[in-house]
């Protein structure tokens, strides 16, 4: 039996509660709590959203190792000349980038949120953001070959 439709949907899933998620925060709730220094709006997002987030995410990579092991070889990830090679590379490059600054983020600045560090988390949630828009750009693309 081939599980290829069934972890591209769940992979699919992920994505869309992960990335759904960071562009409500960065498009909403973000500029609001900004505008009226709202630590604890940040802090109720993130508190209700870990509990869905966290492990939608947790599936992406599981299911995304599997399925880029699937489409190419692991030699080839890493490949600049091979479009679906590169494109991996690519989710690859945002999952380590999502994960500097989901590290930085959890030990540094949110332990001692305040106003005064609210801007500065502010640009992890809109990089965090940027970087799962490109997963789902690059996963589209693989689609149809990479880019």
């Amino acid at each position: 039996m081939d599980f290829y439709p069934l972890l591209l949907a769940v992979h699919i899933l992920g994505a869309t509660i992960w990335t759904g998620g960071h562009l409500v925060l960065a498009l909403s709730i973000l500029p609001a709590a900004l505008r009226d220094g709202n630590v604890s709006a940040i802090r109720a997002f993130e508190t209700a959203f870990e509990r869905v987030g966290l492990p939608a995410l947790a599936v992406q990579v599981a299911t995304g190792l599997w399925l880029a092991l699937r489409a190419a070889p692991v030699e080839s990830w890493a490949d600049l000349s091979d479009p679906l090679g590169r494109t991996i590379g690519l989710k690859l490059a945002c999952l380590a980038g999502t994960a500097l600054l989901a590290v930085h983020a959890r030990l540094f600045l949110i332990p001692n949120l305040d106003v005064a560090r609210l801007p500065q988390l502010g640009w992890h949630i809109r990089g965090v953001t940027l970087l799962a828009v490109l997963f789902v750009v690059a996963g589209a693309a693989i689609r149809f070959g990479g880019f």
